[in-house]
């Protein structure tokens, strides 16, 4: 028997909403967490983006909030500023025929308003931990009377070194209070958390069978990666592309590439965490409106978008986690659209392609590059077929008096209508079609260095296989290497006097110097200090944010060992 929200004792109000957005028929997660959170359990939900969770959760709040009360009774901790803003929009949807006040708190906007919200009164606080915690020790924001705390994406906040903040806000929440847990992974640091801070809770596990829709066409192209850019303009030549967003690895790489796309005559702009809130606003609000074709993001600067006709997803950089893949490849093929997402690996990653397979359980098509043959019949059939909508139109009085003028002076009109289309098509010369090189292969079977080291993992599975050490450290005498060929050990100047976990160094590390998580290799902590290994290719950025890194909110620097 199919249970629809109507049974699921909402209050009818909230059910009106719902239906009011056409929806009838709970997801599986939805059906799951709503009934527990109305009988008052604390719920751990594993669930992927895109699973409806953020109403399974919001509707249980919002029928439990007491409209008006004068203090906060609800909070969600998400760990983006877009995602508590969708978060936020989406509570205010359902909850709006109870007159339910509903705020989004986050970095980048101005105390003030924030405050002055607070002081008028809301029910329910959807923010990042960050600006949650500075208003909290500002006695802003006072969470003594909350009834239910929300912990969304929480293995996300954990990659983004959030731990301890969330931590200090938890404590800061009655302890009878209800709490919810969502998170699409459950590492030992959210199980640590859950068994900590949630009361008996009931698991509810949605597992996709297929975890990208059949209406989206999944391919990728083998291009060595200093041709990447070029691949991407020969794409782009060819592909019926309305909106792209393009995922790249780093904040500077989205810079890069969206200034190399704007002078190749494509208008894109990049998104990423350098933007203050304002410029990210109308960044979007240019991309929605049909402004830019093209958006530069990374994937922490684009969690939270929430726009549905993007009809295609390029994955400039390969992601490290299939997860994420899934992600960002959902933005496109959206309700009910057709969909494309096309991935650029090098040879040395196609083990991860199938990684990526394995876990989304659907297949990627290998194409190949269009070549500068193809590109040409390609920009001679698009002429040819404007000039046959033209044609047909028939909407061409002046240019018939400008060819009978012509016929006049004496040219042959064959010769007039070839001349013109010799000047329609003097653009191209300003595009030339870029070059590709022959695809190199690397060594040891066709895996690279980086990727040698990135399969066997990371120092949060335990570090590096000490067979394979290349000698003493101090043999390295430079302290540009540690024990692992291809990395180097830099130093932290904390340790376990300080507190100081793994988690905190990867979370701190991964989050300000904007590099995977997973390519940090071993730590060791010590006394007084914390050594830490890392692939050669991320020292100078790392070493670059020197001044940016906070373990327990303290500041540490970062140097060569």
């Amino acid at each position: 028997m199919t249970t629809e929200f109507s049974d699921l004792n909402l209050h009818p109000q909230l059910v009106q909403a719902v239906a009011d957005r056409g929806y009838t028929t709970p997801t599986p997660i939805q059906a799951g967490i709503i009934p527990l959170m109305l009988e008052g359990h604390d719920v751990l939900g594993q669930a992927q983006t895109g699973t409806g969770k953020t109403a399974a959760f919001s509707l249980p709040i919002l029928h439990k909030i007491t409209p008006g009360s004068g203090h906060v009774q609800a909070l969600v901790l998400a760990p983006t500023r877009e995602l508590a803003m969708q978060v936020a929009h989406t509570a205010y949807e359902y909850g709006k025929l109870r007159d339910i006040k509903i705020l989004s708190i986050y970095g980048g906007q101005p105390y003030g308003r924030q405050i002055n919200r607070l002081r008028k009164g809301v029910d329910m606080v959807a923010g990042t931990p960050g600006r949650v915690l500075d208003l909290i020790q500002r006695n802003a924001l006072d969470l003594s009377q909350v009834s239910t705390v929300v912990l969304d994406e929480a293995d996300e906040m954990l990659s983004m070194g959030f731990i301890e903040d969330i931590e200090s806000i938890l404590k800061a929440t009655p302890e009878d209070r209800q709490t919810a847990l969502f998170s699409a992974t459950l590492p030992p640091q959210i199980r640590r958390l859950a068994k900590d801070y949630l009361r008996d809770p009931k698991a509810v596990t949605i597992q996709n069978k297929q975890m990208t829709v059949d209406a989206l066409e999944q391919r990728y192209y083998l291009v060595n990666e200093s041709d990447k850019l070029n691949a991407l303009t020969r794409l782009f030549e060819v592909e019926d592309i309305n909106t792209a967003l393009i995922f790249a690895r780093t904040r500077v790489g989205t810079g890069e590439l969206a200034n190399e796309l704007s002078i190749r005559g494509y208008q894109a702009e990049s998104l990423n965490g350098d933007l203050s809130q304002d410029a990210r606003e109308q960044v979007l609000n240019r991309f929605r409106r049909g402004q830019i074709k093209v958006l530069v993001a990374t994937d922490v600067a684009a969690r939270g978008l929430d726009i549905d006709d993007i009809t295609h997803v390029f994955n400039f950089d390969l992601p490290q986690d299939p997860e994420v893949y899934v992600h960002r490849v959902g933005r496109t093929g959206r309700a009910g659209r057709d969909g494309v997402a096309i991935t650029l690996a090098t040879p040395q990653e196609q083990y991860r392609l199938r990684r990526i397979e394995n876990y989304s359980r659907q297949k990627m098509e290998k194409f190949e590059l269009p070549t500068a043959e193809d590109i040409q019949s390609y920009r001679v059939d698009q002429l040819m077929e404007k000039m046959s909508v033209w044609l047909r139109r028939g909407r061409c009085n002046q240019e018939r008096e400008m060819v009978a003028q012509l016929m006049e002076q004496g040219h042959d009109i064959t010769e007039i209508a070839a001349s013109a289309l010799k000047l329609a098509r003097a653009e191209e010369k300003q595009r030339p079609i870029p070059a590709i090189q022959p695809l190199r292969e690397g060594g040891r079977g066709g895996r690279g260095r980086g990727d040698r080291y990135e399969r066997r993992g990371g120092g949060r599975r335990g570090g590096y296989n000490s067979s394979q050490s290349n000698g003493s450290d101090r043999s390295n005498r430079d302290g540009r290497r540690s024990r692992e060929q291809g990395m180097v050990r830099l130093e932290i100047n904390a340790g376990k006097t300080d507190g100081v976990r793994p988690g905190d160094v990867v979370g701190t590390i991964a989050y300000h110097a904007d590099i995977p998580g997973s390519t940090i290799g071993a730590i060791r902590i010590q006394d007084s200090r914390t050594l830490v290994d890392l692939p050669e290719q991320y020292v100078d950025k790392v070493l670059e944010k020197s001044g940016s890194y906070q373990i327990h909110r303290q500041a540490v620097t970062v140097s060569v060992a």
